[in-house]
């Protein structure tokens, strides 16, 4: 078993034993190379693989921020994926593997390592222990621990309409200056200004991207009191996938006057007006006040993750 890392030529290969190891989560080609090969932050030296008489048969991929200009942290690290070839698990392939990104780490003196919320690019937010007990167990054993536990949500569009009730809010609302519509041209600097102010640069970034991407104004609802963006809601900005909502979110001294329900409602009355039969994301807590308001508005759970820390020390010689 040689373990190695990434060489270009690999891709395919890796793809294949991805789908062959998670077939319920797989990807293409495309999306390897644009959540991978197309990171900023990617480096071949993080992406380990096992090989076996010329086959992939595992890999694990470790990220680093390499600026810290995301997340501003100059001692974290992320395991996004790993994974190895049914016919060659429980032959220490995955702790072999674990080992050289663990080095990986410690050679960029990064201490804390994270599975897997590594945004954008990650692919699943954390561990579904329910998919994959094998994994969390390996995790668990190998130090990781819980640090916390979101949620995916869906929610079926096919009858919905805003409820009565709503749409009162929303006329209450308006009296006291509140206007909730589609982004304007004129409102996108302040958008980033609010964004950069109330949430993290995750969001800001996500924003700018989609919006240099083929995303429109209509796809992204704002609150606004004179001219002052207090909330915003979007959908379709993540892999142009339109059914896909997110981010959501309103101004921290705002919270709990009913903004965010009517921007919601409002954000999913659009995505069916479109013609998008669903709505969905990967991220939220189920007892914060926003999944609480999802649950409400009639969203489901759908599955389950565990994001995973561990604090790694540095390794001694002998």
């Amino acid at each position: 078993m040689l373990i190695r890392c990434y060489r270009p030529g690999d891709e395919a290969l890796l793809v294949n034993v991805w789908n062959q190891t998670l077939p319920q989560d797989g990807i293409t080609l495309k999306r390897f190379i644009q959540k991978v090969l197309l990171d900023p932050n990617f480096r071949p030296q993080g992406l380990w693989v096992a090989e076996h008489d010329g086959e992939l048969v595992g890999w694990i991929l470790a990220m680093i921020d390499h600026q810290d200009i995301l997340y501003q942290s100059d001692d974290l690290g992320w395991i996004t994926t790993f994974g190895v070839a049914p016919p060659y698990q429980k032959l220490g392939i995955a702790h072999q593997l674990w080992e050289h990104a663990e080095q990986y780490f410690l050679s960029h003196h990064r201490h804390k390592v994270m599975f897997a919320a590594y945004a954008p690019n990650y692919f699943l937010p954390g561990l579904d222990a329910n998919r994959y007990p094998r994994a969390y167990d390996w995790l668990l054993h190998h130090g990781f621990s819980v640090l916390y536990s979101p949620v995916a949500m869906d929610k079926n569009l096919v009858d919905f309409c805003v409820p009565e009730d709503v749409r009162l809010k929303q006329q209450e609302l308006e009296q006291l200056g509140f206007v909730v519509h589609p982004l304007k041209s004129s409102q996108i600097w302040p958008l980033l200004s609010f964004l950069h102010q109330e949430f993290d640069r995750d969001w800001e970034r996500a924003v700018r991207t989609a919006l240099l991407g083929s995303l429109s104004l209509s796809q992204i609802w704002v609150v606004a009191q004179d001219d002052h963006i207090v909330g915003f809601a979007m959908y379709g900005g993540y892999e142009d996938i339109a059914e896909r909502f997110g981010p959501f979110g309103v101004a921290k001294a705002l919270r709990g006057q009913y903004l965010g329900k009517v921007l919601l409602y409002r954000t999913l009355e659009a995505m069916q007006r479109q013609g998008l039969h669903s709505a969905w994301f990967l991220w939220t807590g189920e007892r914060e006040p926003a999944g609480h308001l999802y649950l409400r508005a009639g969203f489901t759970i759908t599955r389950r993750f565990h994001v995973m820390v561990k604090t790694l020390s540095p390794k001694r010689t002998p």
